[in-house]
């Protein structure tokens, strides 16, 4: 995690710890080390939390050839790719499609939800994991129509009203982050 998402995962720890507003939550993050360092960050906040990984939450996987690839590495390699075309194509040769992302993600929050039934559960996670599931609630295709772009150490608050029945309470809230430098896109596919 760099710097600024530290920073950015203090600020995020600070606000829960003054407002109480998700503690008792049970928390969840991906395999990313950067998501569980957010989580361990802000577990206090919660009540001390344990920290759950759940690897049905890591990021868009882009396979073994394009891992670690800079995103000018790749587009010299593979060229620019439709992202807001077919969501059954492949984008990252060996890697996930969206619609194999979607789909994993849907499967794990289904199971994650079904073991905090009445519960409040915090995810700590990615865009891409953030737009899956803000597209199944809404019930919007898996590609197209809008573009999401949620700013890291952000809340975004969705309720379960009753299966297949979402509430979106708030998307992106970075209240907490005022002052700090804006992140810099990924360099990184």
């Amino acid at each position: 995690m760099s710097d600024l998402g530290r920073r950015q995962c203090e600020r995020l720890a600070a606000r829960l710890a003054e407002t109480g507003e998700l503690a008792g939550a049970a928390l969840y993050a991906s395999h990313y080390q950067r998501a569980i360092e957010t989580a361990e960050a802000i577990a206090p906040a919660l009540g001390g939390a344990q920290v759950h990984v759940e690897d049905r939450f890591g990021e868009h996987d882009p396979g073994p050839d394009c891992d670690g690839l800079t995103f000018a590495e790749f587009i010299e390699r593979h060229g620019m790719p439709n992202w807001e075309a077919d969501p059954y194509a492949v984008t990252f040769p060996g890697g996930e499609t969206i619609a194999e992302l979607h789909h994993r993600v849907a499967l794990g929050v289904r199971d994650v939800l079904a073991g905090h039934a009445g519960g409040t559960v915090v995810v700590c996670c990615h865009g891409g994991v953030i737009n899956a599931v803000l597209r199944l609630a809404l019930k919007s295709p898996a590609v197209g129509d809008f573009e999401l772009y949620t700013t890291n150490a952000s809340l975004t608050e969705l309720m379960l009203v009753r299966p297949g029945r979402w509430r979106l309470l708030r998307y992106n809230d970075a209240a907490h982050l005022a002052g700090l430098p804006k992140e810099s896109p990924r360099d990184e596919v």
